[in-house]
């Protein structure tokens, strides 16, 4: 029998995903354009030594996959990243990260569209054009997305149900194309000469290997969180959140990692003579398909050319359905007007979706590139993922009594280390990417402040104290990023610029978890999520 947030709402928001559907809800995020594109830049831009970059990144990513994997099971609500921080510093820390995390899934799913159409104008060079030496997008390729778009959105707005069954299919699928390509290339062409060829492991030192983390390597790895997005449609989320987020970001990793391994030793070795800035001859547009085709394997290039469109689109659909949920949890804390959480007659939010695919349609015109966007959705992403820990060590001191179906041991640790290893992806995405996203961090303030100027009625108010460690941790970032290694003007020397940003994490965490909200705001702000979800059946129909 179909589970519902409370009994006898057929309009309500449906607990319709099992585990499968929940970590396939997760896995489908992580296993996108990733796959396809990923390899080759970080080749590029570390070497062999990309290895390295994904182990580093695996490594700080799987730590926020365990807090989120806490946080999802001991608080299931709908738009997850929106609204645990909410929980713990109040309107303002919570607007603050669910900003960034809406900003980073509505850009995700144009920058699946365009990665897939990238992939694809190999064969139908209509698609892109080269601007500047960067692929983008032709007047008949962006028609091509926005129908793309569209039909992402037709499925979202078939209900959840419809979108797991969607999404599970295609999941399948989106694993066993990678592995097929992996046993295909070690087969037929595996040189371990590779490894020191070309200026040795790591030709381009510490810094390629960090620079490759927001050049594509982290970008892979985003998604893990999805299943906590949907957490108040999921059946049994206090078990089956953590499970299906720890499940997604362990096959996910071991994935990427065998991918990067593989796709190094198959290259050509005469290719890397001059050094990895051209380790593949057509590979800026489809690095494995090249792979392929270079080793006349031609019924592989086929099979990689329609995976190319069914992996990012199917990353894309689980975009739609996230930013949606996103939306649909700044309107429930207040951030943004009631509409976001109208439900159609499936129980989705169907304003927030249809929302999504216009903003869809806006980003295809200033970024109709996949590299022009991997950058900055990167660090939205990250700067987002940065407030799970905080908001861990803030909810156990002041929320201590609630239920935690799991319980992440060594939280005491992992939790600042987690802070730290956000802060410092964000500075390696370098200051022209960080510059951007901090103008975009300030338009949502000044959004939230028309919103509340506008507002008729009680305006709730802000809880500034709980969220005052927000503004000195962003000015720290931005100055840490204008001063150091990474685009910046190299004022902090390098190797210093890491104790440096985790100095100051360490005293941003300690400081926001002293201040955070007491076990009564807390207390009060859980009590009316949890009396507005047994209202759902008062949410207006649409349609």
């Amino acid at each position: 029998m179909t589970q519902t947030t409370s009994t006898g709402a057929g309009h309500r928001l449906r607990r319709d995903v099992g585990l499968v559907g929940l970590t396939f809800i997760s896995l489908g995020s992580i296993i996108g354009s990733g796959w396809l594109l990923g390899a080759l830049t970080a080749a590029k831009t570390a070497g062999p030594a990309a290895i390295l970059s994904w182990v580093l990144a695996a490594a700080i990513i799987a730590v926020l996959a365990l807090i989120h994997a806490e946080l999802g099971a001991a608080y299931p609500v709908t738009g997850g990243s929106a609204r645990f921080s909410h929980f713990a510093f109040g309107p303002l820390g919570g607007f603050t990260a669910g900003w960034m995390a809406w900003l980073g899934t509505m850009s995700a799913a144009p920058i699946e569209v365009m990665a897939s159409l990238q992939y694809l104008s190999n064969k139908l060079p209509g698609l892109t054009k080269v601007s500047d030496g960067t692929p983008v997008l032709t007047s008949s390729g962006l028609a091509v997305a926005v129908v793309l778009m569209l039909a992402f959105t037709v499925v979202n707005l078939l209900g959840v149900r419809w979108l797991a069954r969607v999404n599970t299919a295609v999941v399948w699928v989106k694993i066993a194309v990678p592995v097929l390509t992996l046993v295909v290339l070690v087969m037929v062409s595996f040189h371990p000469s590779n490894f020191h060829a070309g200026g040795g492991f790591a030709p381009f030192g510490a810094t390629g290997v960090l620079k490759a983390l927001p050049a594509g390597v982290v970008y892979a790895l985003l998604g893990f969180e999805y299943a906590t997005q949907i957490g108040g449609e999921a059946r049994n989320p206090s078990r089956n959140l953590p499970r299906a987020i720890v499940g997604a970001m362990l096959i996910g990793t071991a994935l990427y990692l065998l991918l990067q391994v593989v796709f190094i030793g198959a290259l050509d070795p005469s290719a890397l003579l001059d050094g990895w800035s051209h380790p593949i001859e057509k590979g800026a547009l489809g690095p494995y398909a090249g792979l392929a085709t270079s080793l006349g394997l031609g019924w592989l290039a086929f099979v990689l050319y329609v995976d190319a469109f069914i992996s990012p689109s199917g990353s894309a659909l689980i975009n739609v359905a996230a930013s949606s949920r996103l939306g649909f949890g700044l309107s429930r804390n207040g951030y943004f007007g009631p509409t976001f959480q109208r439900l159609n007659g499936r129980g989705v939010p169907a304003v927030a979706i249809c929302f999504s695919f216009v903003v869809g349609l806006i980003l295809f015109l200033p970024f109709p590139s996949w590299q022009q966007l991997v950058g900055f959705i990167t660090s939205a992403f990250v700067l987002m993922y940065a407030f799970a820990p905080v908001t861990l060590a803030a909810l156990r001191r002041s929320d201590p009594t609630r239920p935690r179906p799991y319980r992440l041991k060594g939280a005491e640790v992992l939790a600042p280390v987690g802070f730290i290893g956000a802060n410092l992806i964000v500075y390696w995405s370098g200051w022209h990417t960080n510059s951007r996203l901090l103008l975009a961090v300030a338009a949502g303030f000044v959004i939230l402040g028309i919103f509340r100027a506008t507002r008729t009625g009680v305006r709730p108010g802000l809880d500034l104290r709980a969220a005052s460690w927000i503004a000195p941790w962003l000015i720290g970032v931005a100055a840490i990023s204008y001063l150091g290694q990474f685009d910046g003007q190299a004022v902090i020397p390098f190797g210093w610029d890491i104790v440096v940003v985790a100095a100051f994490s360490l005293a941003i965490f300690y400081t926001a978890r002293s201040v955070g909200l007491s076990s009564a705001q807390v207390a009060t702000y859980v009590d009316a999520d949890a009396r507005e979800s047994a209202h759902d059946d008062e949410v207006p129909l649409i349609g």
